[in-house]
C-alpha cells in the first residue's frame, strides 16, 4: 500500500510545485502583457474590471505618436552611454577589490569586508542626500559622469566576485607564483578569464539596473537632451496626460531592450548564478 502511495504523492508534490510556479509565472507576467496590450489597444476602457486580456482594434498608432512626441533615440543614445560605462568602471573598479578581500592576506582585511557588507542594511536613497553634495561639489552636477560614478561600486558585486575568485583552486595561484607571476599578472591573465561567468553576470545586473534607474538621474541631470529613456520616457506624461496609451507604449519602449539583452546573455547569467549558489 505505501509502494503504492508514493508515486500518486510524489505525482502530487509534482503537481503542487508547477501550479505554484505558474502562479508565480502569472503574476510576474501579467502587468507587462497589460501594458503590450494597453499599448497596442485603440478602443475599449482601460481601467474596466476585469481588466482585457486581448487588444482590441490593435495598431502601432501609439508607438509612432511616442516618436513624434519625444527624442527617443537621443534618450535611448543617452542610456546606452551611461549603462556601458557604468558596467566597464563597476567590473574593473569590483574585481579589483573583491580579489585582494578573497585572495591576499592582510591586516584588517575582515574589517573592510564587514564594512563593506554593512553598507547592504542601507537603502540606497539614504545616500542620496551625500552623493549629491559630492557631486556638486566636484562640479559634476549635469554630468553623466555625475550619474554614472555613485554606481561604480556596490557590495553586491564585491561580494559576488570576491566568492568567485575564492572558488579558483589555490594550487593555479602557487603555481603561477612559483613561475614568477606577479599578482596583476596572475588576476588579469589567469583570475578574470576564470570568473567570465560571474563577471557577465554583474555586468547584466549593472546594466539592467543603470539603464531602468530614475531617480537618481532625475536629481543630477537637468537638461532634457541629456536625459537616460528612463527619465525622458516620463515627458509622455506631460505632453499626453490623457493618454494612457501613449504612455504604455513607452514604456514598453524602455522595457523591451532589457529583455532583448537578457533573452541573448541568459546562458551566462545562469551560469554566474549557478557558480554564485555553489
Amino acid at each position: 500500500m505505501n509502494t503504492r502511495s508514493r508515486p500518486l504523492k510524489t505525482r502530487l508534490q509534482i503537481l503542487g510545485h508547477y501550479a505554484v510556479l505558474c502562479a508565480i509565472a502569472v503574476v510576474c507576467v501579467f502587468p507587462f502583457w497589460w501594458t503590450l496590450v494597453t499599448a497596442i489597444s485603440t478602443q475599449g476602457n482601460i481601467f474596466a474590471f476585469p481588466p482585457t486580456f486581448w487588444p482590441k482594434a490593435p495598431s502601432f498608432e501609439n508607438f509612432i505618436e511616442v516618436f513624434n512626441a519625444i527624442p527617443i533615440w537621443s534618450f535611448f543614445k543617452n542610456s546606452v552611454l551611461i549603462a556601458v560605462f557604468t558596467v566597464f568602471w563597476k567590473l574593473l573598479l569590483c574585481s579589483l577589490a573583491a580579489y585582494p578581500l578573497a585572495r591576499l592576506k592582510f591586516r584588517g582585511r575582515k574589517l573592510v569586508f564587514g564594512l563593506i557588507l554593512a553598507t547592504l542594511v542601507l537603502p540606497s536613497e539614504v545616500n542620496f542626500l551625500v552623493n549629491f553634495i559630492t557631486i556638486t561639489q566636484m562640479s559634476l552636477v549635469d554630468t553623466y559622469t555625475g550619474v554614472i560614478l555613485p554606481n561604480v561600486v556596490t557590495a553586491v558585486a564585491i561580494l559576488l566576485l570576491k566568492q568567485a575568485f575564492e572558488e579558483v583552486p589555490q594550487d593555479l595561484i602557487d603555481a603561477a607564483r612559483v613561475d614568477g607571476a606577479s599578482e596583476w599578472v596572475i588576476f588579469s591573465r589567469i583570475m578574470l578569464p576564470l570568473i567570465t561567468p560571474w563577471l557577465a553576470t554583474v555586468g547584466i545586473l549593472t546594466a539592467v539596473e543603470s539603464w531602468n534607474e530614475y531617480i537618481w538621474p532625475s536629481i543630477v541631470m537637468s537638461k532634457p537632451d541629456e536625459f537616460p529613456l528612463s527619465v525622458g520616457v516620463l515627458y509622455l506624461r506631460g505632453t499626453f496626460g490623457s493618454s494612457t496609451r501613449v504612455i504604455a507604449a513607452g514604456t514598453l519602449i524602455t522595457i523591451v531592450p532589457t529583455l532583448l539583452a537578457f533573452l541573448f546573455t541568459q546562458r551566462f547569467f545562469m551560469r554566474g548564478m549557478d557558480g554564485a549558489v555553489k
